[in-house]
């Protein structure tokens, strides 16, 4: 089903939201990393999954999985649920094993859609899950998905690793906000 869909949506970016792709060679081909993106619409883990060569496991919402066609659909496509609005330690540790198992992880760092199309700040969840996992993350803009009709376009960033000594408070903020702004810096070039 993966397969599937994923051939769909291409065809559907391509051809309906004239979907411009960039930085594909950016994403590593094996290990665990990464795809950190903005959140702008429903377009967007599709969008953001399409055109990486591998399977991409997304951490979605719990309500998503209880609606009864559409839980079944996620799950066959490697979602797993997460628990909104305070830390939700099994989706934190299903992420870190996933990313140590070497697969790819596909999350919104900002937590939610933005509602106005700006860039949200950031939670520290990706980072802390990066760092605890020790790989790569892919700074993703997804682009004019807040659009009816496109177009599209999606620009994975080259990767970022944590620099830092320790994974304290501090530090997960700051590589939380060096994430958004290397989207941010996609976005605007």
């Amino acid at each position: 089903m993966y397969k599937f869909l994923k051939s769909l949506f291409k065809f559907i970016f391509n051809v309906i939201f004239r979907c411009k792709i960039s930085g594909i060679e950016n994403i590593p081909t094996h290990g665990g990393v990464i795809i950190a993106a903005n959140h702008l619409s429903l377009w967007d883990p599709p969008l953001a999954a399409t055109y990486v060569p591998r399977y991409v496991h997304f951490m979605a919402k719990e309500e998503l999985f209880k609606i009864p066609l559409l839980g079944t659909i996620i799950k066959k496509l490697y979602a797993f649920p997460v628990k909104r609005g305070a830390a939700d330690r099994s989706a934190i540790r299903n992420s870190i094993q996933l990313l140590k198992d070497g697969e790819c992880l596909g999350l919104f760092p900002e937590g939610t859609r933005s509602k106005n199309g700006n860039i949200g700040k950031a939670e520290p969840g990706v980072a802390l899950i990066a760092i605890k996992a020790g790989v790569p993350v892919i700074p993703t803009a997804v682009i004019g998905t807040n659009k009816i009709f496109g177009p599209f376009e999606v620009k994975y960033g080259k990767a970022i690793t944590f620099e830092g000594e320790q994974a304290d408070k501090v530090q997960l903020q700051k590589f939380s906000e060096e994430i958004m702004e290397e989207i941010m810096n996609l976005i605007k070039c």
